[in-house]
């Protein structure tokens, strides 16, 4: 798709990909309310430290981990349109709680609730590639991460000054934070009647079970069971960085350890009981993936989207220790990292459709991250500032476009597990995130720097040696399999869901 094509708001097509990242976008909004608030929280409540602050922080991407999985699986079987839709609409009501909440257990049990809402993202990925044809789907899946998750941004910029401009007062950082629950209730039921799943015409193939994902071989389903055990991993570590904050005791530690724990095995249990059976059968060899494919693009978004939200952390102070800047300075040095996601991801997705080779654009962006991290472990107080900006701005580019390559390989995995596929690589960029924010706390800068580009170099083996070419990657349609064939048969026997109307 050509970048100018996008402002065409008459094709249905066009308009479904900005109604998605708008719906992507408010969800954003709300989820990163609460930073841009921060000082008026602790200024308006008298019992609030910053150390509740940094506890929230943390509690805000607990839930996003399991939630996108889940997600993914519903997205599969429900469709992306009432998915996407009912998310919104329920996760505003965490959003009202944590804003006229007046205990710490209210706004700790609030914002756990509210990390949900960071699943909306695997959502869109299914319905892009649903109005979206193959050789255009990278660049219209960089769209509509790039402009949705400026959501993040905007909710710094506006809400301090719809707290002041509009409510004022001490509790005027409430009332904006309710606006972003309104706004994501509101939005919720406007999505759910503007949009469908899929063109005119065009079936949805829907996965046959959403407790687990299926698999093609015996190895593919060791794979699946050793790449499931991170993501409840990850989780002990964020409840471990609370216990050493003193939010949580020992005892409730090791209890959500045993809890964890039980998680873990429900979910290999699970995967087991949807998969044995399956086969058992045989697979039909029309209908296999290799699931080498999941697994490398689970590192991808692992070393680029979790190198990115801990950047994003630690780069404000980065900044203005090794040069002396001010705080505003050095904020707004840090900010433009995260600027670029508007047109960086966008730029990575078009590279991957022109590029005829989506699996080389990977490929190159992966090398790119890690040289520009190593890059960074090399900025210190001698160098012209101008060129640490330069640097980090070109190690951004390559990060957030590797964003947009990574989901513009997803699709083509296997298209009825589009959600489930998404979903799991969406949760490593948390788990990513959550590690090496971790490991953060225990190095210094250079060593962080050289530890993310290791990470990327890892990335970059890994998927040299185990990521496959999408075949059919820049054909007019995807591929349908006999089994999706069979049931789509069975579905058009079944009462159609409401689709929605036109607008």
């Amino acid at each position: 798709m050509r970048p100018n094509e996008v402002m065409d708001v008459k094709n249905e097509q066009i308009r479904t990909l900005h109604l998605t990242w708008i719906a992507f976008f408010v969800s954003f909004f709300a989820w990163f309310n609460m930073a841009p608030l921060s000082a008026s929280m602790v200024e308006s409540e008298g019992w609030l430290t910053s150390g509740h602050l940094e506890a929230l922080a943390i509690v805000n991407l607990a839930l996003t981990i399991p939630a996108r999985v889940v997600i993914g699986a519903l997205l599969d079987k429900y469709g992306p349109r009432l998915v996407f839709s009912w998310l919104l609409i329920i996760m505003s009501v965490p959003v009202f709680m944590f804003a006229f909440g007046t205990s710490w257990m209210q706004l700790l049990i609030a914002r756990l609730f509210i990390s949900c809402i960071g699943a909306s993202f695997v959502v869109g990925i299914r319905m892009v590639s649903e109005w979206f044809p193959p050789k255009k789907v990278g660049f219209a899946e960089g769209f509509y991460a790039g402009f949705g998750n400026f959501g993040s941004a905007a909710g710094a910029m506006i809400l301090p000054w719809v707290a002041l401009q509009f409510f004022g007062g001490d509790d005027g950082w409430r009332y904006a934070i309710a606006f972003t629950g309104l706004v994501s209730l509101v939005y919720g039921f406007i999505y759910m009647f503007t949009v469908r799943d899929t063109p005119e015409g065009k079936t949805f193939h829907r996965a046959k079970n959403v407790s687990a994902m299926e698999v093609s071989s015996y190895k593919d389903l060791v794979q699946l069971i050793i790449w499931t055990i991170p993501l409840n991993g990850a989780l002990a570590v964020l409840a471990w960085r609370l216990m050493d904050m003193g939010f949580l005791s020992a005892s409730a530690w090791y209890g959500i350890i045993a809890v964890l724990v039980v998680a873990t095995v429900y979910q290999i249990v699970q995967i087991l009981r949807v998969n044995l059976p399956i086969l058992r059968r045989g697979v039909p060899e029309d209908d296999r993936y290799n699931f080498n494919n999941v697994a490398a693009l689970n590192t991808t978004y692992f070393a680029n989207f979790g190198a990115e939200l801990a950047i994003i952390s630690m780069l404000p102070i980065f900044f203005l220790t090794t040069f002396d800047l001010t705080p505003t300075t050095a904020g707004l040095v840090a900010s433009s990292f995260a600027f670029v996601n508007l047109f960086a991801r966008p730029v990575g997705g078009w590279l991957s459709d022109r590029m005829g080779n989506r699996r080389v654009t990977m490929l190159i962006y992966m090398i790119g991250i890690s040289i520009g991290l190593f890059a960074m472990a090399g900025i210190n107080s001698g160098w012209p500032l101008i060129l640490a900006i330069l640097v980090t701005l070109l190690t951004s580019l390559f990060i957030q476009g590797a964003e947009g390559a990574t989901f513009a390989i997803i699709p083509f995995v296997k298209k009825r597990l589009t959600g489930q596929v998404s979903g799991m690589a969406g949760a490593y960029g948390n788990v990513g995130s959550v590690i090496y924010l971790t490991i953060y706390t225990f190095v210094t800068p250079t060593q962080f720097f050289m530890i993310l580009g290791a990470g990327a170099l890892f990335s970059f083996v890994y998927c040299y040696f185990f990521l496959e070419e999408p075949e059919g990657s820049f054909a007019d349609d995807y591929q349908v399999s006999s089994v999706d064939l069979k049931q789509q048969e069975i579905d058009l026997q079944e009462p159609k869901p409401i689709q929605g109307q036109k607008i």
